[in-house]
């Protein structure tokens, strides 16, 4: 007989497979009747906060609005992100990382979207929490991927997962932050949860010719962070 409690079980699917010595972390499985739903009821609004008007944005930048109103949609974004941080930063603090399996996945997306969308020095103090989260399967492996890689362009390093997009100002092309080593780009990419590179910039639109784009990775790496803004 089936026990009542399991009645709860929410099974997103099975969580983890790899290698005898790396376990990728691309689900979880969840009983909703362990979650802390004070929690996740801040985590959940949170989540929504951090979204809200980054939807907006993509809705203004495909009707083509003017740079003004992007412009005053950016600085109400920072602003929330600055709130959301510090809001995040205290359940870090008094609770430590909250996975899927302690809050629900949304609520603990929120947690990895509000550091992924702070300063550099806020994600570099926290890279270490959420490598120890994905290490215990609390967070997707892709979540670790996309820090890494935002960290590593905005100390002007090279990508290790072609995450981390710019746009050229004198071409209107968009491509991918200079990426260590691209003909293995695939290969980290899976390891980490990610689909791979072709179909990551589809997915955007975006051209992509791995052998195009190790013909001019010398001169993105030249050029990119000259055109980056924060």
């Amino acid at each position: 007989m089936v026990r009542k409690k399991h009645l709860n079980l929410i099974i997103i699917s099975v969580l983890l497979f790899a290698s005898a010595s790396y376990a990728q972390v691309t689900s979880f499985a969840m009983d909703s009747s362990k979650f802390n739903k004070k929690l996740m009821k801040i985590l959940d609004t949170i989540h929504r906060s951090d979204q809200a008007g980054r939807e907006q944005l993509s809705i203004l930048i495909k009707n083509n609005a003017s740079k003004a109103t992007k412009d005053s949609l950016w600085k109400c974004i920072r602003e929330t992100d600055q709130e959301d941080l510090k809001k995040v930063e205290l359940i870090i603090d008094k609770y430590g990382w909250q996975g899927p399996q302690d809050v629900g996945l949304d609520a603990s997306e929120a947690l990895f979207l509000v550091l992924q969308h702070a300063d550099l020095a806020t994600q570099q103090k926290y890279l270490p929490l959420v490598a120890d989260a994905e290490k215990n399967g609390k967070t997707l492996s892709s979540n670790l991927a996309l820090l890494e890689d935002r960290i590593a362009i905005r100390t002007k390093k090279m990508q290790l997962y072609g995450s981390q997009i710019f746009t050229d100002k004198t071409t209107g092309k968009s491509l991918p932050y200079p990426i260590a080593d691209p003909d293995d780009l695939d290969v980290r990419r899976k390891k980490m949860g990610l689909p791979p590179m072709a179909d990551y910039m589809r997915s955007m639109n975006i051209d992509w010719d791995l052998n195009q784009y190790k013909l001019a990775l010398p001169n993105i790496e030249k050029t990119a962070y000259q055109l980056r803004s924060q």
